[in-house]
């Protein structure tokens, strides 16, 4: 069994924390191999804005929700959230998303935990987001959510929302392989809105200031809407599906362990809420959970979705439920309902049905 804290220790490299020998040498290495990466996304990212790449339209509209960095920045509550916000409109949704960490024959980690979340909207995982669309409109969809769309410009979407993490906004400062941005901050510019997530964990100081920052490195162009919000922790909930209230896990002594991008986020909820960590493990994101593994973690209790099971031994499993918050700090939530009815009358002149 393997248990790295392969995402704490990479984002200890790139931002500085680890010092030494070794990490400096490190740093240097992966500060020569962003070079090209970032030269290749520049020229990508230039062919799309000028029209030398083709971009296809669906045949449903397209809300696509993404970040720039890699790692964990909250976008699962917020896919929830926009789901719940269009099916209230009276429209049809579906979430389409590349499938990523899916094994062959079963679901992503995400599509497993929206699945839990959103019974009722179905989940086409497909690595052609093209095909995906055109499956789920040919399925009935009237408004397809892309899950972690930002960079596959090649499908055309009437909305970009862009999830920054408030805990890490800048991944480092530096393109990956150096940092943990997938392309430039300017690349911000492209979307309508920002959600602002996790920005309970900082202070409106903070918040300000990550605002500052983003605009600036937009050149005065940042979307229109700036949304802030918080990642609440709602309930317990089991593989079976039971539900447990937060005040089990207050004083008790827990063991907790999450195959996530942002390990740190999840162990720092189970903290507020007031459980006594007997111990945390992070696995890599979207880590296989294998039957070893499983056996290794009988006596620690933590993340069903991605184990599917509700027990390790004689120890019950369970997830903690997390619910997206729009705080007052940013604009109202009006404005961003106001993009989604954009996308209303152009979903009703769209519409496909089976």
């Amino acid at each position: 069994m393997t248990l790295l804290p392969d995402a704490e220790a990479f984002k200890r490299l790139v931002d500085g924390t680890a010092r030494g020998v070794g990490p400096t040498l490190a740093r240097l290495a992966l500060a020569g191999l962003a070079a090209p990466y970032g030269l290749v996304i520049g020229c990508r990212n230039a062919a799309y804005d000028h029209g030398l790449l083709p971009v296809t339209q669906g045949p449903i509209p397209v809300i696509s929700v993404g970040n720039l960095t890699l790692g964990g920045t909250g976008k699962t509550p917020l896919v929830a959230w926009l789901a719940r916000a269009v099916a209230a409109r009276g429209l049809r949704p579906a979430i389409v998303s590349r499938g990523y960490g899916a094994a062959r024959g079963e679901r992503s980690d995400e599509a497993a935990e929206l699945a839990i979340l959103l019974p009722t909207v179905p989940h086409v995982a497909d690595r052609d987001r093209i095909a995906g669309v055109r499956t789920a409109a040919a399925a009935g969809a009237e408004v397809a959510l892309l899950d972690d769309g930002f960079q596959h410009r090649r499908l055309a979407r009437d909305l970009d929302i862009v999830a920054v993490d408030a805990t890490d906004p800048y991944g480092g400062g530096h393109l990956f392989p150096r940092g943990l941005l997938r392309e430039p901050l300017s690349g911000l510019a492209r979307a309508q809105a920002v959600v602002l997530t996790r920005a309970a964990s900082v202070d409106a100081r903070r918040r300000s200031e990550i605002r500052r920052v983003l605009t600036k490195a937009c050149r005065g162009a940042l979307p229109p809407v700036w949304m802030e919000a918080a990642h609440r922790p709602v309930q317990l909930r089991s593989a079976t599906s039971d539900t447990q209230p937060l005040e089990r896990l207050s004083a008790a002594r827990i063991a907790a362990f999450a195959g996530i991008g942002n390990p740190s986020a999840f162990r720092t909820s189970l903290e507020k809420i007031g459980a006594d960590l007997a111990g945390f493990r992070p696995f890599p994101d979207h880590h296989a959970y294998t039957a070893a593994d499983r056996h290794a973690l009988h006596g620690w209790a933590a993340g069903l979705v991605k184990l599917r099971v509700d027990r390790l031994g004689d120890i019950p499993l369970f997830a903690l439920e997390i619910a997206l918050e729009i705080l007052p700090g940013g604009d109202s939530s009006d404005r961003l309902e106001a993009l989604l009815e954009s996308v209303v009358p152009r979903a009703a002149g769209r519409m496909v049905h089976p």
